[in-house]
């Protein structure tokens, strides 16, 4: 499995990322977006601190916690991507405000296509190899083609069949969780997953950076006088992040190498997994706080 995956990690990035968006996109319709117009204020401010706020918390830690290389340019890699569908699905079993979440999640995905290149630019030009130039041109030409084209074409699904666009979603989603599942297998056959040289300290950084975005998120929405539903919809939006899209710019910059370890590689995909599973916690914390407050 190790060799297949080190010949393939590419292929295996594409099609765990270009699974979820279709499945994404098959529960999408326009109507989702109006949203945009009767709820300006939430969806404004869900977007400044998706877009802005995340990648200082970002820029705070690679330059004053000490993070270096691989995890520096993992944490700006998760700051860079925006929101999943999984955000929508645990909003709604936070009974947050889904249409925004849906919103959000749909305006960052359309948006990363210039926001992605440009806060990886910005955050970590100086932790890259001296002879290493960003292809920003590959990142906008793998978004399109395997993030908005997919989704695209599960929305096109959706608005001429519902029934094949339910049981597309259903199955899309799955074979995209098991495009993760060998990502995890491969990596850790490849020898590509080792913590203990990834080193606890900095798995520690990653714990602090997730729960630094859970606090500025709660803090934010607080500030900003959102309603409870609309808190519960921007947090989870800032917390839950399309680390597959992460997995794939991962593979496109720093491809696995059959020939030898590729450390700076091997430590952004262990940041990106890492903070993939302690989102999945977190979440499972928050849902059962936010459904007690909305009872109350």
């Amino acid at each position: 499995m190790g060799e297949l995956y080190i010949q393939y990690e590419y292929w295996f990035a594409a099609f765990q990322l270009i699974t979820a968006m279709l499945g994404m996109g098959a529960t999408l319709t326009a109507n989702d977006f109006k949203d945009v117009v009767r709820e300006p204020r939430s969806i404004s401010f869900g977007m400044l601190i998706q877009l802005v706020l995340v990648p200082i918390i970002a820029y705070l830690f690679i330059s004053y916690a000490g993070v270096l290389g691989g995890v520096a340019i993992g944490i700006a890699l998760i700051a860079a991507i925006p929101g999943g569908t999984t955000s929508n699905i645990f909003t709604y079993m936070a009974r947050g405000n889904v249409p925004l979440s849906i919103s959000i999640t749909g305006l960052t995905t359309l948006g990363c296509l210039i926001t992605t290149p440009f806060i990886l630019g910005v955050l970590i030009t100086e932790y890259l190899p001296a002879d290493f130039t960003m292809p920003t041109g590959q990142i906008v030409t793998e978004i399109a083609l395997t993030l908005l084209l997919p989704l695209f074409v599960g929305m096109a699904i959706l608005r001429f069949s519902k029934p094949i666009a339910d049981v597309l979603s259903k199955w899309s989603i799955r074979a995209s969780l098991f495009g993760i599942l060998m990502i995890v297998v491969g990596s850790s056959s490849a020898g590509r997953l080792d913590l203990e040289a990834f080193g606890y300290d900095n798995a520690l950084i990653v714990l602090l950076f997730i729960v630094a975005l859970t606090m500025m998120s709660w803090f934010s929405s607080w500030v900003l006088k959102l309603s409870s539903a609309d808190r519960t919809a921007v947090e989870m939006e800032v917390i839950i992040r399309n680390v597959n899209l992460g997995v794939l710019i991962k593979a496109s910059l720093f491809p696995i190498s059959a020939t030898g370890s590729n450390t700076i590689g091997d430590a952004v995909l262990l940041t990106i997994l890492l903070y993939g599973a302690l989102q999945i916690l977190f979440a499972m914390v928050i849902i059962p706080l936010k459904r007690r407050q909305s009872q109350a």
